[in-house]
């Protein structure tokens, strides 16, 4: 099978943490032939769907990623499109998904376009409201104050199209930077943040639950450096083993029927203290950490699950592709 990867420049990944290389890995050791292309190499021409992309072969030893040239291939000509692009999500990536829904009646996508742009990261966990920390969402400096002093004086305040934990602060109404930092994270007023309880949970750790299809494939415990608030590998968060609890299963429980409604396959729930906090679906990570674990190469359950779904919609479709995610 031929799978297309829409992502960031293959430079930039960790070949010891990034995901998508994981699956690249999985994919190539499994017989398939990984296609890498950035947002901007999408096209339209007449209607159809086509991708100025190259052949990626990945090696765990260096070079750790050897590109072909260039070639311009028909949407139709591949099986499956991985959207693995990293946020933000700013007006090139809302353009790639808008082009990406003309790829939904000749391959599959994951995670469905559609679905990417419904689903921000921080907002879409305000569907499951009962599962989250009490939480405020407002561009208005002197609400989100009076919302931190409800939460007894201290929250965190979090930009809504961040990842890896950029701009997420602590919010200390005793700090007499909080009106700046409020300030300075709604461009004053102009953006809206989301603030959310202080959870206290927060310093064992924010655990990462990685579903499949609305299934759990396992979870890791992102343990923040003594000097941090924030738990993210990219910011110096160490990961440890850790289990999915009762509680946290039955919060995926409840919301697995609503991710697969809306396309969303592949996603990483984000728990403190067993309280919903993010929903990331743009370009979940985690993976390899919880192969080391586990002992086992989860990205290949990933590429397994993909390989089915080829082939259902190819028999779905008499031989064409019908199914997006």
């Amino acid at each position: 099978m031929r799978f297309l990867y829409v992502m960031d420049p293959m430079e930039r990944l960790l070949v010891d943490k990034d995901t998508t290389f994981a699956f690249q890995r999985a994919a190539q050791a499994r017989g398939h032939v990984s296609l890498h292309a950035l947002a901007q190499d999408l096209y339209v021409d007449e209607g159809q769907l086509h991708v100025r992309c190259r052949t990626v072969v990945v090696s765990d030893t260096a070079p750790h990623a050897v590109l072909g040239e260039y070639t311009d291939v028909p949407l139709r000509e591949i099986d499956a499109v991985l959207i693995r692009k990293d946020p933000p999500f700013n007006s090139d990536y809302l353009y790639a998904t808008l082009m990406l829904e003309r790829a939904r009646e000749v391959t599959v996508v994951v995670n469905d376009p559609r679905g990417l742009r419904d689903a921000n990261e921080k907002l879409y966990a305000l569907n499951f409201p009962e599962h989250m920390p009490r939480t405020m969402v407002s561009s208005h400096s002197e609400r989100l104050l009076a919302f931190a002093d409800r939460m007894g004086g201290t929250a965190v305040v979090k930009p809504l199209d961040g990842a890896g934990g950029s701009g997420v602060m602590l919010l200390a109404r005793a700090d007499k930077n909080a009106r700046a930092i409020l300030e300075l994270l709604t461009s004053e007023g102009r953006h809206e943040v989301m603030v959310q309880e202080y959870l206290p949970a927060v310093r064992e750790g924010d655990k990462r639950v990685i579903l499949l299809d609305g299934e759990v494939l396992g979870g890791i415990l992102r343990v923040p450096r003594a000097d941090d608030l924030r738990s993210n590998i990219h910011v110096g968060g160490s990961v440890v083993e850790t289990e999915v609890t009762p509680t946290e299963l039955a919060v995926v429980k409840s919301i697995a029927p609503r991710l697969k409604q809306d396309g969303l396959f592949f996603v990483g729930l984000d728990f403190i203290g067993g309280k919903l906090t993010e929903v990331n679906v743009t370009s979940p990570t985690g993976i390899q950490e919880l192969s080391r674990h586990r002992g086992e190469d989860m990205s290949a359950r990933v590429i397994a699950w993909l390989e089915k779904r080829v082939v259902d919609a190819h028999a779905t479709a008499g031989g064409r592709n019908t199914l997006s995610g």
